[in-house]
């Protein structure tokens, strides 16, 4: 016996959610470094001295040359890579060059093994950059470009515009400034690219502005965290998990699996259902920005299918798509409505409301209609 469908509901907002959530998160946060600011005065003196850095004061992209032996740099894969000579020469603000000498040296798992320029850890410690922009960093993380292509580089991007994101949502975050790079190689000569790269802010030089220490402990279960910032830092997790598009569908609907600790061949398998069920199974090998609009959204619905939940939540699922692809993706759902799953969807588009079997109109926060169809 086939039971009725579930009800397909939509909630049409006032103000969409992921905004509001946004501003209560801010108010929280703010209340939060008032009493800090209250209950521990010398704390701020500390965030004092930490300003008196220049360098992520502001937000202006500077353009720079990191000049070094970057044949030897590709060379270093192994786990204790030694520091190369390197020099970082920028304009300064008379319109003069000034020239930073550093060591540099190759970092990281994933990308160090397969990228074409593997990322990188500058070393500015002494007096070599007393003066500059740099003066007062340490050791700091270089994000620079895996592949030297275009779509690579809009993947170095949005991964910095992730960290001033949550740089808004709380300032237990590492700050990051983006820099625009002409990567020099010392041993031909020649310039071997010209990409856009971001320094993030160090774990020490995090916790001098927060007032805090860097705890040298492995192995942190969810008890020993703040619950909040805990809860805030996994929802900014599963936000950059939804935006990894330097990885193909099928890794993108694997995610939840990963985190929830499938095993892999389990996870594959389950995945590759899943977009099989979106009528992806032809795509599963291709990038998101190898897809159309319609199918990337199908390659969202999959991730959310994966675990086979009874309902599925949607916010603004057609924001970004053409009318065509708006019907595509709802009759979808209505395909999924029908199998059983209660889809709740938010949308501020008329048309796609049409589609639901029930539609609550929410206006300053309160339910002011409730269709029934």
């Amino acid at each position: 016996m086939i039971s009725k469908p579930r009800e397909l509901i939509v909630l049409r907002l006032a103000i969409p959610i992921l905004v509001l959530a946004g501003l209560l998160t801010n108010a929280d946060v703010l209340r939060g470094q008032t009493q800090l600011a209250q209950a521990t005065p010398a704390k701020a003196e500390k965030e004092k001295t930490y300003k008196e850095s220049p360098f992520f004061e502001s937000q202006e992209p500077i353009e720079v040359t990191l000049t070094t032996n970057i044949g030897k740099i590709r060379g270093d894969k192994g786990d204790n890579p030694p520091w190369r000579t390197a020099t970082l020469t920028y304009k300064g603000a008379d319109g003069n060059p000034v020239s930073v000498p550093i060591e540099a040296r190759t970092r990281g798992i994933w990308r160090l093994k397969r990228c074409d320029f593997p990322p990188m850890r500058l070393n500015f410690s002494g007096e070599t950059s007393k003066g500059s922009i740099f003066h007062h960093l340490d050791k700091p993380k270089l994000v620079s470009y895996c592949q030297d292509r275009d779509n690579y580089e809009q993947y170095i991007l949005e991964e910095f515009q992730l960290y001033r994101v949550l740089q808004l949502l709380t300032p237990m975050s590492h700050k990051a400034r983006l820099l625009k790079f002409t990567y020099a190689d010392s041993g031909s000569g020649k310039v071997r690219a010209r990409r856009y790269g971001f320094i993030i802010e160090e774990p020490s030089a995090m916790a001098a502005r927060l007032g805090g220490k860097v705890m040298e402990q492995k192995g942190a279960l969810p008890g020993d965290l703040d619950p909040f910032q805990d809860a805030l830092f996994g929802v900014f997790q599963y936000m950059i998990g939804n935006t990894d598009f330097s990885e193909a569908a099928l890794h993108n609907v694997e995610l939840p699996l990963i985190y929830n600790g499938t095993p892999r061949k389990e996870r594959l398998d389950m995945a590759r259902v899943a977009l099989e069920r979106v009528d992806l199974a032809d795509r599963m090998n291709h990038k998101p920005n190898e897809l159309s609009g319609g199918q990337r959204q199908r390659v969202a619905i999959a991730r959310a299918l994966v675990n086979n939940p009874s309902i599925i939540l949607a916010d603004e699922p057609t924001g970004n798509l053409d009318s065509q692809t708006s019907e595509e993706i709802m009759r979808f759902f209505g395909e999924l409505n029908l199998q059983g799953n209660t889809i709740i969807l938010v949308t501020h588009e008329h048309d796609i409301a049409e589609h639901a079997h029930r539609v609550l109109h929410i206006l300053d926060g309160r339910i002011n209609l409730d269709e029934r169809r």
